[in-house]
């Protein structure tokens, strides 16, 4: 098993208050699956990815990565794990404005180890492979909201990732260009990458094979995509009220 998290509880105090993220829960997540995180705003979803994405630690409970156990890393231990497995994609893209997008792929090769012309080796294999061939030697302020994506997804595959972790991936984008780029994921997918996507849009989330549903920091569901459609459709109230608390 890739990922296997137990009892996880996340407590964040703020003043004498104590504010429960996570609540015990325990994911299983195995090679090469699709991933849909989906829940309103609070339930604890970007949480729960920044303790897969060894951005936070777990209050209590237990994080295994590939046999490792990760909760009981330091800063110094997370940061490699974070470094070598996993590949994150954001919502703002996150690219350096300055300089082009080999420079930006290449990025997270800095520590590595390999050389300059390595570095630009492998950043030119991994952008023609997310379909950039042609805008390797552009800045993000030349580059399209999809093409900044890809930049972005490429930046994050760069150094072979068992885990891709996208948040919201394709929240500022049009539904054109979400397509494209939700079509890459599925591309990923097919040739063996492990995705684990947080969204609040169903159509996005449907690209996943899995969708685990959160509310109150915990697994509301966690189903097959086919199945949690058939959920929805049976209890469309239930789904509203997802999206109103959701909503701004």
């Amino acid at each position: 098993m890739l990922i296997q998290l137990e009892d996880i509880s996340k407590v964040y105090k703020v003043g004498v208050e104590r504010i429960a993220a996570l609540e015990g829960l325990s994911l299983r997540i195995g090679e090469n699956e699709y991933v849909g995180i989906m829940g309103p705003s609070g339930s604890g979803k970007s949480t729960l990815m920044n303790i897969l994405g060894c951005l936070d630690r777990p209050t209590s409970g237990t994080y295994h990565l590939d046999g490792q156990a990760v909760h009981r890393m330091g800063a110094g231990g997370l940061a490699g794990v974070r470094n070598r497995r996993i590949g994150f994609v954001f919502q703002s893209f996150e690219l350096l404005p300055r300089v082009n997008a080999i420079k930006n792929v290449s990025l997270p090769l800095i520590y590595s180890g390999i050389g300059w012309y390595g570095r630009r080796k492998q950043a030119r294999e991994v952008l023609r492979r997310v379909g950039l061939g042609d805008r390797m030697r552009h800045r993000p302020n030349q580059l399209s909201g999809g093409e900044k994506q890809r930049v972005a997804i490429a930046r994050a595959l760069i150094v072979g990732p068992r885990i891709l972790l996208a948040d919201e991936p394709t929240g500022n984008l049009d539904s054109k260009t979400s397509t494209g780029i939700l079509a890459l994921f599925d591309e990923l997918h097919h040739h063996g990458q492990t995705i684990i996507m947080v969204t609040h849009e169903p159509h996005v989330a449907r690209h996943a094979r899995r969708i685990v549903r959160m509310v109150d920091g915990r697994i509301q569901s966690d189903l097959l995509a086919e199945e949690d459609a058939r959920r929805a459709a049976a209890n469309p109230d239930e789904f509203v009220k997802e999206k109103e608390a959701d909503a701004p």
